[in-house]
């Protein structure tokens, strides 16, 4: 049994449809609105001790804490099933992530982009791993409930050499269909745009956001030609970039949010891993080597030449260039882009889909996700 399996194995199946706690808090919102003196001073304290009684429920968790940590407890299992598939064939087999047996060619192809790769790759696959069992365990320790996503892995994934069989048609994510968006790469390179201020950014590669193309070996047949491979790899390395900017900036978007000073602990420090990761990526994917794939016509260009080049886009400028934040007025500074928490959750997931992640999922996921996600962007601090 590997290591995603028992980190769910552990945990009871008791994810609780979160309808009755969205419509709880939307008829709290509506009667809190209208103020105190029209609601009744009496209604308004039995509000608020039922509220408090709420939070005590839950070892002073608010609803929103636990609404907060349960969606992020999501993302990290969606992150731990397709990091998992990337190791299978191109990370490091050990008993700290167990499962697969490895492609040496595809394991070769990453390495282009850093001969290391497969030891990173390892390394953020146990960290995603690490931060799904502890946001549920948490989440259990205070009375809330937990998530389980088990019923959904029932995408196929790759049949190559070297994927752990027992896992074939058992995935979340799908890595073989994605519209990869790397707006991310030009985002952190501007030095007068920030996404939330509602900006927009160039594609670094422009045929990676327009079409669907596989980031491993779908079979043995993808291994050859070498371009094709290469690829392949390249693609891997791009989407490794574009998954961990997203958590970059999604723990500090709903620590915004947060109330109980453990959970607001909690998402400061799980953070800034995801920082270390994107930071790392940024750094690999600058090394994809330019080409061709001759069996699709996708282009990898040479990023540092025209009509590329400059600071958009030049290779070794893999840290955040400073940028405008909070208001035009203030001078510029380096900071994380972008982190504005209003629909953070439902923007996180909404990217997610759009990368091609979820190809092949039942209507049944997509609600359950959204219902997290809605439930985490109503989750107020205080």
């Amino acid at each position: 049994m590997n290591k995603v399996e028992t980190l769910e194995d552990n945990l009871e199946e008791r994810v609780k449809p979160l309808k009755s706690f969205l419509s709880r808090r939307s008829f709290l919102g509506k009667s809190l609105a209208v103020g105190a003196g029209t609601i009744g001073a009496g209604l308004l304290a039995k509000t608020l001790t039922a509220q408090v009684s709420d939070a005590n429920s839950r070892g002073g968790l608010t609803r929103g804490d636990a609404d907060i940590l349960r969606f992020l407890a999501a993302a990290e299992l969606i992150e731990a099933d397709l990091w998992l598939q990337y190791n299978e064939l191109g990370g490091i087999q050990d008993p700290e992530v167990p499962g697969g047996t490895g492609s040496p060619a595809y394991t070769a192809a990453l390495q282009v982009l850093d001969g290391d790769m497969n030891q990173y790759i390892h390394d953020n696959t146990d960290d995603e791993n690490t931060h799904a069992a502890f946001l549920n365990a948490y989440l259990e320790s205070k009375g809330a409930e937990p998530v389980n996503l088990d019923q959904f892995r029932t995408l196929m994934g790759s049949t190559a050499t070297g994927v752990n069989p027992a896992l074939i048609g058992r995935r979340l994510t799908n890595l073989t269909q994605l519209t990869v968006d790397t707006s991310w790469w030009t985002r952190y390179r501007s030095d007068n745009k920030n996404p939330d201020f509602g900006d927009t950014f160039p594609q670094a590669i422009a045929g990676l956001a327009a079409g669907q193309f596989p980031a491993i070996p779908r079979t043995d047949a993808d291994l050859t030609p070498p371009d094709h491979l290469q690829a392949i790899a390249n693609t891997a390395g791009f989407h490794f970039g574009f998954i961990e900017q997203g958590g970059t900036s999604l723990y500090p978007s709903l620590a915004q949010r947060v109330t109980h000073d453990e959970a607001l602990r909690i998402l400061l420090s799980i953070g800034p891993t995801e920082a270390m990761h994107f930071q790392t990526w940024h750094d690999k994917a600058g090394n994809a080597p330019p080409l061709t794939d001759p069996t699709n016509g996708l282009v990898f260009p040479d990023l540092n030449s025209p009509p590329f080049g400059g600071e958009e886009f030049q290779t070794n400028l893999i840290m955040p260039e400073p940028t405008i934040f909070l208001s035009r007025r203030f001078p510029i500074v380096s900071i994380i882009r972008p982190t504005e928490t209003t629909g953070a959750a439902m923007a996180a997931l909404n990217a997610l889909t759009a990368d091609g992640l979820f190809i092949g999922q039942t209507p049944a996921f997509f609600a359950l996700l959204t219902q997290l996600a809605q439930a985490a962007d109503h989750a107020r601090h205080g």
